[in-house]
């Protein structure tokens, strides 16, 4: 047996060696013999290593995947008990901190809705009454306006004017207004500062439709270049004539010189920046079943959740006569963070120097159908670009709604029950509110024949969305009866009409 299989070995080392090696001279037996024995041997040896190799890496490889498993499953286990520990120590934080624990977080999962304007023209289709349907039109998308002929019914109308009559209106303005140079010194402004505040271009001097565009907002008056030559004159500011200010020449100004100087001069209504009357009509509890209706209709026409809609400004109704105007304007302003909307202002953290009418949408409502001009002018619906600088160019002012109404890019003639309705500012992208949309830029032509009778419902939404959820939580704790911190008590207030 053994004889055999050194035999087999002997040929097997022989086969390997004719067929891996050249041929060898020949030699004696017993070499013959070693290479023989040597042959198995490093065939046991590489197939030996060979083995314990793949052993070690089939090792590794369970291993890893063991670790794998190890980590995945321990970490599902965290998952699965982090909500504990975080409600739990979500609950430490809110009982340490006096804010409301729960309407911040729900009021942002809230995704305000807008509509979709499609193109200029589109006509959808909206219920907002039982067994009727609206047609609404899109009249431009920069602003989103659209129009809905026969919002109001005819008596609808009437009741509004009746009631805004009832309450009695007041003027939408006065002369001149007062306490700027107080608020200048409370922010410690130099000279320079309001320089560069002023200079929208920044070329180092004041042209003249930037100390109009600063003076019709700060003191409500719409001068116009001619009357601003005017003042230089009679202030001898303009020393070399030629109708800029240098920071020199702005220098001899005081923070109220033109105030002063239009109050000798005296001032007439229609250089206001709006002239008109209005009232408010509050629509809450009590107040008259037209006014409710109303309200629930711009709920509906909206999308908008009704807390937004009961928390906004009440109902506006305003009257031009014969000449009445109102200049091209943004019903909201940009909020910046040292900006606070007027109707959140006490749930803000902190004071803030200003304040702006936070107004998401416009709808307005024409009550009744005016006999010669009137109309809603949109300077620049639409444009492809937007440019402050650019309203007043060549002697042409798109914002003077006296003499330019017909400059305007888009006017809706004022109609009886029709109702127009904007968006004053973009969308965030997250379904919240964004910047402000500049091509809202609006205004009222001046009426030349009869009376205009129109009304205003503003929806309010803080673009600070955390603002908002407090203000809402300090308003859902106030009593029904009572006005502990100095916010408006709903129930008793519409109640008047």
């Amino acid at each position: 047996m053994t004889d055999k299989q050194g035999s087999a070995e002997a040929e097997d080392a022989t086969t390997t060696a004719s067929t891996s090696a050249p041929p060898r001279p020949p030699s004696s037996s017993s070499n013959s013999n070693s290479e023989r024995l040597l042959g198995p041997k490093s065939s046991v040896c590489s197939r030996s290593y060979f083995v314990v190799v793949m052993v070690f890496f089939h090792v590794y490889i369970v291993n890893v995947i063991a670790l794998l498993l190890y980590v995945h499953y321990s970490s599902g286990q965290e998952d699965a008990s982090r909500p504990g520990r975080d409600a739990a120590r979500s609950g430490e934080q809110h009982a340490q901190s006096p804010r409301p624990p729960s309407t911040a977080p729900s009021l942002r999962d809230i995704s305000l809705p807008r509509m979709e304007g499609i193109r200029v023209g589109h006509v959808q289709k909206v219920s907002l009454v039982p067994n009727k349907v609206h047609e609404m039109t899109t009249l431009s998308l920069k602003p989103l306006l659209f129009e809905i002929p026969g919002f109001l019914s005819e008596d609808e109308c009437r009741v509004v004017m009746q009631l805004a009559q009832l309450k009695g209106l007041m003027e939408s303005q006065l002369m001149v207004q007062d306490g700027q140079e107080e608020l200048a010194k409370e922010l410690n402004l130099s000279p320079e500062e309001i320089f560069n505040l002023l200079d929208i271009n920044q070329d180092g001097q004041l042209q003249l439709h930037e100390i109009l565009t600063h003076s019709r907002v700060r003191d409500g008056i719409w001068l116009t270049p001619e009357n601003l030559q005017e003042i230089y004159a009679g202030l001898k500011v303009d020393k070399d004539g030629n109708g800029l200010l240098s920071l020199e020449e702005f220098r001899l100004l005081s923070a109220d010189a033109f105030q002063r100087f239009l109050l000798q001069r005296g001032v007439k209504r229609s250089q206001l920046v709006r002239n008109s009357r209005h009232t408010w009509l509050y629509q809450g509890r009590g107040a008259h079943q037209v006014l409710q209706e109303i309200k629930k209709r711009v709920t509906r026409l909206t999308g908008l959740p009704s807390t937004f809609v009961d928390l906004s400004e009440p109902l506006q109704v305003v009257r031009y006569e014969e000449g009445g105007h109102y200049h091209a304007h943004h019903d909201s302003g940009p909020v910046y963070p040292e900006t606070a909307c007027t109707h959140t202002r006490l749930a803000a953290n902190a004071s803030t120097p200003f304040e702006t009418s936070c107004r998401y949408i416009t709808v307005l409502f024409y009550l009744n159908s005016v006999d010669g001009g009137g109309e809603t002018a949109f300077p620049v619906a639409d444009n492809r670009t937007f440019d402050e600088v650019s309203l007043i160019q060549n002697g042409i002012d798109l914002m003077d709604t006296r003499r330019n109404c017909d400059k305007s890019n888009l006017r809706v003639k004022p109609t009886k029950g029709k109702a127009v309705f904007w968006y004053n500012y973009l969308s965030d992208g997250r379904g919240w509110v964004g910047e402000q949309d500049e091509y809202a830029l609006h205004g009222g032509c001046m009426v030349t024949r009869g009376t205009k009778w129109v009304a205003n419902k503003w929806i309010n939404i803080d673009p600070d969305y955390q603002r908002q959820a407090r203000y809402q939580q300090l308003v859902s704790q106030q009593p029904e009866d009572e006005d502990d911190d100095g916010l408006t008590s709903h129930s008793d207030i519409h109640e008047e009409l």
